[in-house]
């Protein structure tokens, strides 16, 4: 005859649940050892960022000292002088050459004052990175050198789509675009429209840089019908972004079951840097080292 279910505590939440295997002592239910199974994962990640933060830092210090070794620029050493000797009150001065003193050559410009004549192009694109979205990228601090964050507070697609129009206008050119998009149009409650509005955006970064990425919504706690539509948005970005050359950040895993991280991006305390620009930063630096 099967044992009958048997009520436990969790140890962790105290929350009751039915059991017929487990004993009621050291019980953790489902729901917390996933919590701590994605807080280790958390970890990982954010240790791995660290490395990356390191590793980044290291190309570019080994960059610049290619570049000034390529350019012939003169590498210059600190050396202590020498205080003069001194014996009582004589001073012993240093005997000083009157020859010619070694000057600095001035670089010649050996640059082609006819090519805009030319047939070669002699535009270049941008070596700059662009992140641009809502409120939610306003305490983004990426340290990669010339990277361009674009803050619009309460954008939707639309939005986001005539800024990008302007810099298209302006012949500008990125490196690399990074878009975050969709969390504030699912309140009009037309998925087709915004889908649509989303791959215009995508279509029109795609023609300003080689490499578009684009960051899917955030779970949002603002009721069930909320939570569907940004759900079922967050699949079909999945699906399209990478069906169309387009790179995707699927912040939904990241921060599901996570509130707690939501809130400390709103509410970021001085001196912590909060795990959304890690993602970011990690996502912009990946892409600039391949």
């Amino acid at each position: 005859m099967a044992s009958s279910p048997f009520l436990v505590t969790c140890s962790t939440c105290h929350m009751h649940s039915l059991s017929i295997s487990v004993g009621s002592e050291g019980f953790t239910c489902d729901k917390c050892r996933e919590i701590v199974r994605l807080t280790e994962k958390i970890s990982e990640l954010e240790t791995r960022i660290q490395t990356l933060i390191e590793d980044g830092k290291n190309v570019r210090a080994l960059d610049s000292a290619l570049d000034a070794s390529s350019s012939g620029s003169p590498v210059h050493c600190l050396v202590p002088v020498t205080s003069p000797l001194q014996q009582g009150n004589w001073v012993t001065v240093r005997r000083h050459s009157r020859g010619s003193k070694h000057r600095s050559s001035v670089p010649i410009r050996t640059s082609n004052r006819f090519s805009p004549l030319s047939d070669a192009p002699s535009e270049k694109p941008d070596e700059s990175a662009l992140v641009i979205g809502d409120s939610i990228v306003r305490n983004v601090k990426i340290e990669t050198p010339a990277t361009i964050v674009q803050c619009l507070p309460g954008a939707r697609a639309p939005d986001i789509l005539a800024n990008l129009k302007v810099l298209a206008n302006a012949k500008r050119k990125f490196s690399k675009i990074v878009i975050l998009v969709g969390t504030n149009d699912v309140g009009l409650r037309q998925s087709e429209i915004t889908k649509n509005n989303v791959k215009e955006v995508c279509e029109l970064a795609s023609t300003m840089s080689d490499t578009v990425i684009c960051s899917g919504p955030l779970p949002a706690y603002r009721g069930d019908e909320i939570h569907s539509r940004l759900s079922s948005l967050n699949g079909w970005m999945s699906k399209w972004c990478p069906q169309n050359n387009i790179g995707f950040i699927d912040n939904w895993t990241s921060f599901w079951g996570r509130p707690d991280l939501l809130i400390e991006m709103v509410f970021i305390p001085p001196g912590v840097v909060p795990l959304f620009s890690l993602v970011i930063w990690h996502i912009v630096l990946e892409f600039a080292l391949d």
